[in-house]
């Protein structure tokens, strides 16, 4: 008992430490919400890689050509003339042609050979961007940004001592699905990691803009090579420039999409090998806080259960359990809060799953420790019916595709 004890009392200090982290999120996302956009609107080319159709994709597609915004091209790229999101996109780009500040078209990249599909076609799509393109800005189409959602992503780079301006996703599950809803939590959690320290936020590729300059002098085409993360390698090279990343509240995007147990695992796992190959301190990290929370929280239930059967007193360590649980409950409702907020026209659909970010919120813990020991056995991985070995941050090997 004295051994659980000392370890609750550890996870109950770190819980703290979580919560505080929680709050200092609400508050940057409040202080963000508040502040009026400067006004900066270079033109802005918007790449979108695409394979396949994913849930909405109609939808997430014309959002992209509805922004408020003087004048951007979307570039749409795949890798084959045959994909069966073409006809979509298609569709997409006539309607756009009507806009005459608004210019969208589809780029055929080809197979990739050694770098992942991806990347790959972000590097072809850059080396075609029009020549008044000052920012760079990147988006994946399984998310629906609202209207000012570019504008909200460009306007920090009007300050060119930042190296880009980021932000992240919000799973919205479509319908009661345990395993969607358990994927919103888990992927929430991440969200929270960023904020106001600007040295310590990370470019996620589903929401990026970065000066053409900037991209150009860091040479990010050429480090993308044989990469098959675009976000952790960006990062890793804003980072070594010492040029600070500004997350933007405003730009957290909606991702309405159900998914299987099986897609679940894979998503999660496929996260945490492709952490561990390019941000080891990071998988290191959530598997000893998983060591350390885990057998405290579901091995205390455990032993309640066991004292309550041998008719033992079960207060101290209830209490305990009881502790850990509300400090989890109560940073999730914050963040949330928070989302509610930031998450533009979305915010009803936020509330209405908060039960999900109150309950889960443990098992998605178990669920970060599953995924980073099965990350510590392989490096393989599977994205968009292409499979990967991930040699090294440098180096990805394509292993098969689907046909």
């Amino acid at each position: 008992m004295l051994v659980f004890y000392f370890f609750a009392a550890v996870a109950i200090w770190l819980g703290v430490l979580s919560v505080r982290g929680g709050l200092r999120f609400h508050s940057y996302v409040q202080r963000e919400l508040a502040r009026p956009v400067a006004g900066y609107t270079p033109f802005v080319t918007l790449i979108a890689p695409f394979r396949g159709v994913d849930q909405g994709f109609g939808e997430n597609l014309t959002a992209l050509c509805k922004q408020n915004y003087p004048a951007y091209e979307v570039i749409f790229v795949t890798d084959r003339a045959d994909d069966s999101g073409l006809p979509i996109v298609a569709e997409v780009c006539a309607a756009a042609a009507r806009d005459a500040s608004i210019g969208a078209r589809v780029l055929i990249a080809g197979e990739a050979t050694h770098s992942g599909q991806k990347v790959h076609n972000l590097i072809a799509a850059v080396a075609q961007i029009d020549e008044r393109t000052q920012v760079i800005a990147f988006v994946d189409t399984d998310a629906r940004p609202h209207e000012q959602w570019l504008r909200s992503l460009v306007d920090p780079l009007g300050d060119k001592q930042l190296g880009a301006a980021s932000s992240y996703r919000w799973f919205v599950p479509l319908r009661f699905s345990l395993a969607a809803r358990l994927r919103s939590v888990w992927n929430a959690s991440i969200a929270s990691a960023l904020g106001g320290d600007s040295g310590k936020n990370f470019c996620w590729g589903g929401a990026t803009a970065i000066r053409r300059e900037t991209f150009a002098a860091l040479r990010i085409a050429e480090r993308w090579r044989g990469s098959v993360s675009d976000d952790f390698t960006l990062t890793r090279a804003l980072q070594e420039a010492k040029l600070p990343v500004h997350f933007v509240p405003r730009c957290l995007t909606a991702s309405f999409e159900d998914c299987s147990f099986a897609e679940l695992l894979e998503f999660t796992i496929r996260q945490l090998k492709i952490t561990r190959v390019y941000a080891p301190h990071l998988w290191q990290a959530v598997l000893l806080g998983g060591l350390l929370f885990t057998p405290v929280f579901f091995g205390g239930i455990a032993m309640v259960i066991v004292r309550l059967a041998l008719g033992l007193s079960v207060a101290a360590p209830a209490i305990l359990l009881g502790i850990i649980f509300a400090l989890g409950a109560f940073k999730a409702l914050v963040r949330c809060h928070a989302v509610s907020k930031a998450v533009k026209d979305y915010d009803k659909a936020v509330p209405a799953r908060l039960l999900s970010h109150l309950l889960l919120w443990p098992f998605a813990s178990l669920l970060f420790l599953f995924n980073a020991v099965v990350a510590g056995f392989s490096r393989r991985i599977e994205w968009r019916g292409i499979s990967y070995e991930l040699k090294s941050p440098t180096e990805a090997v394509i292993i098969s595709r689907e046909t």
